[in-house]
């Protein structure tokens, strides 16, 4: 039974990953960053083969390579690896700091330029998928305790599929076909996507995490 139910959970992932790829467009155009900016850190973003490949900066914070355009509610799909020492993320419906100081509702002040918001996890130790605040309230926004289908739902070593499915006030997350985080949360209608490359301590590194198959449907349109 255990067995079947992990095949209909494949196959529903791939199902839902074939539809978004019909009806949604090319959040990354495959040829270079067109469309899309680094900020907060000074990680390194190059484009190799249909790849996005971030690398880490040695005495950075975290770096994010953001999209020009914001999204409000869309279904987000795609594939990521990354080296088992890193640390990553997707952030969604996030925002920049406009100025040295500023200070969002729910957080400390920032430096100009820093992203905040919603992050959706990428790490190999059990959290993958899970809802972070980033740089705000610094804590899980999803409440749900990590299980154990959870907790093994990524694969080290190897490319996962992940799904973000934000509407209104509702973000759910999956990854490799597991259902993940389902949260409800006022505070960020729209804002920017942004690919995040972890910051490193001295001495340790390079690291790298790649991302293909980004693939966006906008809801709103």
């Amino acid at each position: 039974m255990k067995n079947a139910l992990s095949l209909a959970f494949c196959l529903a992932s791939l199902g839902l990953f074939a539809q978004a790829q019909d009806k949604g467009k090319p959040l990354f155009n495959g040829k270079n960053l067109d469309g899309f900016s680094i900020h907060s850190g000074t990680a390194t973003y190059r484009v190799e083969g249909d790849c996005i490949v971030g690398k880490t900066a040695e005495g950075s914070g975290n770096s994010f390579l953001v999209t020009d355009k914001e999204y409000g509610n869309f279904e987000l799909v795609f594939e990521v690896k990354v080296d088992n020492a890193l640390n990553s993320g997707v952030q969604i419906r996030s925002h920049l700091a406009p100025n040295d100081g500023f200070q969002p509702k729910l957080g400390g002040k920032l430096p100009k330029d820093r992203l905040y918001g919603p992050q959706v996890e990428i790490s190999t130790d059990g959290m993958a998928g899970r809802i972070y605040d980033e740089a705000r309230r610094g804590k899980w926004l999803d409440t749900k305790e990590p299980t154990g289908e959870t907790k093994g739902a990524f694969k080290k070593g190897d490319w996962n599929r992940y799904r973000i499915l934000a509407k209104g006030d509702r973000v759910q997350t999956w990854v490799n076909g597991v259902a993940i985080a389902d949260m409800t949360d006022a505070e960020d209608a729209k804002g920017f996507i942004g690919l995040q490359v972890h910051g490193i301590g001295k001495g340790t590194g390079p690291y790298e995490v790649s991302w293909r198959k980004l693939i966006i449907r906008d809801l709103d349109q």
